[in-house]
């Protein structure tokens, strides 16, 4: 009895260090969405255990007719899918704001948003990591007041 104790307790021991994965401390790049018509985004992760971490995206567009930024950070959970291939989830949130210039009479609006994320990624051997994730965004304010979906491809330089 005592040996199928520490037989069962072993092999509980190994599945749990199959499962563990190692993501980086620090990850810094650009997230090339739609991001509701801002484009680009900056975006920094950072862990915060094993297989959590923080992610915060900034976008901004400055243009002749308006000027505008998103902040948005998210919680997510990472889990292996084969070698260096990881799919990971999670949620948050953020805030947009809008100002226009003289053209559509100095409007200024603010909104904040819930957000989902689920995708994909691929870690390299070199400190490199892409990924793929689908975002839906619930907006609150006038500038942005539904559901919206953004699919964006991110290079990050890990460290």
């Amino acid at each position: 009895m005592k040996k199928l104790f520490l037989l069962s307790l072993s092999l509980i021991g190994f599945a749990f260090t199959l499962n563990a994965q190692s993501i980086s401390k620090n990850a810094i790049g650009l997230r090339l969405g739609d991001s509701d018509g801002l484009g680009a985004e900056v975006s920094y992760q950072h862990a915060l255990g094993a297989n959590n971490r923080f992610e915060g995206d900034l976008g901004w567009r400055n243009g002749n007719s308006y000027s505008a930024f998103k902040l948005t950070g998210l919680y997510q959970w990472v889990f292996p899918l084969d070698g260096s291939f990881n799919w990971y989830v999670g949620a948050g949130g953020g805030l947009a704001s809008f100002s226009g210039k003289k053209s559509l009479d100095g409007a200024s609006e603010t909104a904040l948003f819930a957000a989902g994320d689920i995708g994909i990624e691929y870690n390299f051997d070199i400190p490199l990591l892409l990924s793929l994730d689908f975002r839906p965004e619930l907006g609150f304010g006038d500038f942005s007041n539904d559901l919206d979906f953004d699919i964006a491809l991110s290079i990050r330089y890990q460290f």
